[in-house]
């Protein structure tokens, strides 16, 4: 891209700043700041207050709830990239004791292991964390499931309270040092933190039918504080944004991000509207998905969503215990900014070397007398799109013994491979058992259960 696209047009920045104050009047909420991400750069942000001159800055620090359970999904994930855990592993193996030790820790990370929503009272977001200062304690002894482990989803704060458990168990340090080294400090993220520190705002409630306010309480959670405690700023979430868009070496691949980002709980229908990944939201707004978070603890919302589509990405923080819907309005700067610049492709470039050998896979394959094509993108990946009306569309990325791995759709995870005749050549394509051939219903063998000897015939 040239200099012409790093920064957005004079009408989208006034839409994005009508639709921030708009939000912060109806809202009703002392102050609001937001910014907008493209291609992993902040390329605007904005900000409101109640008092005139005193607008906060991209540096101001926000509690942002709940968005906190992406860093510690984070943490986790990385355990599993170093063999350290299996997604699959029940709880109870790694850290025993707790009422979730037969679920999974796929489970945790999805809200899919039954458990309570809530703490046993008091309110773990309003009270001190050394009320609970044992993982016991976090759950009520009679009833600490509401459902049947793995069954539905059910969102649950002292699950990840649990994660956080689980990553000091194997690291054997505290959780926020452990995120602080492994993640803030990778990522250049030196204003995100346990707890605040100056500039930061304060937490507010706003009565209801008058426009006057009540300081919340600033509290540490304890071991509630993986589900929720973290401050932060916008230019700080800007980066966390951009990583949870692309990853980052030192931190975690974008395979793994892609892992995270797909849908964990289901059977998740075509229309679906909401779900949960491991450790993310997934939401559908404005015709376009979008990855991340909302979160919100007393006196604060936030908001944080990534459109992987069109290279967008938005965070918006208020300081109201009942503010405006920061997600909501994360969600909507991203579809303002793409409608008014939509995103531009990059140019159309060659593959810069020829595999003769790939180029012979290309072209018209078939599964059975469905009508494929066999496309050769970048990187040696393949995509194999329908021509027909039957069959089944999918991305394949080329792995290191020859064979290719599917993507998205039906193969995901799927491995394809190129089966060849006794002379060398490619006699057809194996994807999951499911043959094509170059003609349909090649009378060569490959077909399951063989071909008609007496082929096309009319009736």
């Amino acid at each position: 891209m040239t200099d012409l696209f790093d920064e957005l047009l004079p009408t989208t920045r006034r839409a994005l700043l009508h639709r921030l104050a708009v939000a912060q009047s109806e809202g009703r909420t002392p102050s609001m700041v937001a910014g907008v991400l493209r291609d992993g750069r902040l390329v605007w942000s904005g900000a409101r207050s109640m008092v005139d001159g005193h607008a906060p800055t991209t540096d101001v620090q926000y509690r942002i709830g709940s968005i906190t359970k992406t860093f510690a999904a984070v943490l986790v994930l990385r355990l599993r990239d170093e063999g350290l855990l299996d997604l699959a592993d029940p709880l109870g193996r790694h850290l025993p004791g707790t009422p979730a030790d037969g679920a999974t820790v796929a489970q945790l990370l999805s809200h899919s292991a039954g458990l309570a929503s809530e703490t046993p009272g008091p309110w773990w977001e309003r009270t001190d964390g050394a009320l609970r200062p044992e993982l016991a304690d976090l759950l009520e002894a009679e009833r600490p499931l509401r459902h049947p482990t793995g069954r539905v989803h059910h969102y649950s704060n002292p699950t990840f309270a649990l994660l956080g458990a689980l990553v000091e168990r194997l690291r054997g340090e505290p959780w926020g040092e452990v995120l602080r080294r492994e993640v803030l400090e990778p990522l250049g993220m030196d204003r995100t933190g346990l707890l605040p520190e100056h500039p930061h705002a304060g937490g507010f409630a706003v009565h209801p039918w008058a426009d006057v306010m009540l300081p919340e309480p600033l509290t540490d959670t304890g071991l509630m504080a993986p589900a929720g405690q973290l401050w932060s700023t916008v230019a700080d979430l800007a980066k966390w944004a951009a990583f949870l868009a692309g990853g980052h070496e030192k931190v975690l691949s974008a395979d793994t991000l892609a892992e995270m980002r797909r849908p964990a709980v289901g059977p998740v229908a075509d229309d679906w509207t909401v779900t949960y990944g491991l450790g993310l939201q997934l939401v559908r707004h404005d015709g376009r998905i979008l990855h991340g978070h909302s979160g919100s603890m007393p006196g604060f919302t936030a908001g944080l969503w990534v459109s992987e589509a069109d290279g967008l990405a938005a965070i918006a923080f208020s300081n109201a215990t009942n503010g405006p819907n920061t997600a909501q309005v994360a969600a909507e700067l991203i579809a303002l900014t793409a409608q008014h610049e939509p995103r531009i492709p990059e140019p159309w470039r060659p593959l810069s070397e020829v595999d003769e050998q790939l180029l012979a896979l290309t072209g018209p394959w078939y599964w059975g007398a469905a009508p494929h094509a066999l496309r050769l993108t970048a990187d040696r990946g393949l995509e194999l799109s329908v021509l027909g009306r039957g069959g089944r569309a999918s991305r394949f990325r080329a792995e290191p013994d020859g064979t290719w791995t599917g993507l998205d759709g039906y193969y995901t995870g799927e491995t394809l491979r190129v089966v060849r005749a006794a002379d060398g050549s490619v006699g057809h394509l194996d994807i999951g058992s499911f043959v094509f051939t170059r003609e349909p219903y090649e009378p060569a063998g490959a077909v399951p259960g063989g071909v008609d000897p007496q082929r096309w015939q009319a009736y």
